[in-house]
């Protein structure tokens, strides 16, 4: 869907789909890290260890992350403490790759193969650290799909993503819908344009 010359940062789990993508144009959900390690202590046994561990340090990165936000740090001194807390973390994870926790060792294997992609927000603080966003506007579609069984026919499917993605739009720019479909509904009887979705910029 996104193409191969894609050029922005790809905010998303660990789905191997992206894997076609650099680490350097990815970010890593932390809040599916966050489940993660919360699934490692879950389990217990020997990965119990490692999971209270990274889950620490995942609530401490989250806290900064706020205290950023909210203007209690700077930026450079947020970036200089998000230092030493990737090296700790990258221990952490180093740690949980020799645990005898199949579950557990592959998963910090698989994160220490994409540490790169963890830590893109650090590098360029507009990039959020989880896609929490994306997946809230995804919880609508998912809900219909759900209940009505998808649809039955490739026009029914192009139309399904076309209206969901006015929809969408329309909430995100606060434009009201039904008078945006109504314009759409007058200009194709008219043979002209509909108006656009676009944002304009002065």
């Amino acid at each position: 869907m996104l193409g191969q010359d894609y050029a922005g940062i790809i905010g998303s789990d660990r789905a191997k789909a992206y894997d076609r993508y650099p680490l350097r144009q990815r970010q890593l959900c932390w809040a599916h890290l966050r489940r993660d390690a919360q699934a490692m202590i879950d389990r217990g046994g020997p990965g119990r260890k490692v999971g209270e561990q990274l889950l620490e340090h995942i609530d401490v990165l989250f806290h900064w992350r706020r205290w950023l936000r909210e203007g209690q740090w700077s930026r450079r001194t947020w970036q200089e403490q998000m230092g030493g807390l990737r090296r700790s973390f990258r221990q952490e994870l180093e740690w949980g790759t020799t645990v005898r926790c199949r579950k557990t060792a592959a998963t910090c294997r698989n994160l220490l193969a994409k540490e790169w992609a963890l830590w893109t927000f650090v590098r360029i603080p507009e990039i959020e650290e989880t896609n929490n966003c994306a997946e809230r506007q995804l919880r609508h579609p998912v809900q219909w799909r759900k209940t009505s069984y998808g649809t039955a026919s490739e026009t029914g499917s192009r139309f399904v993503e076309s209206i969901l993605t006015v929809l969408a739009t329309c909430q995100q720019q606060k434009h009201n819908a039904f008078a945006y479909l109504t314009a759409c509904c007058h200009a194709f009887f008219r043979g002209t344009s509909p108006p656009a979705l676009l944002p304009t910029y002065a």
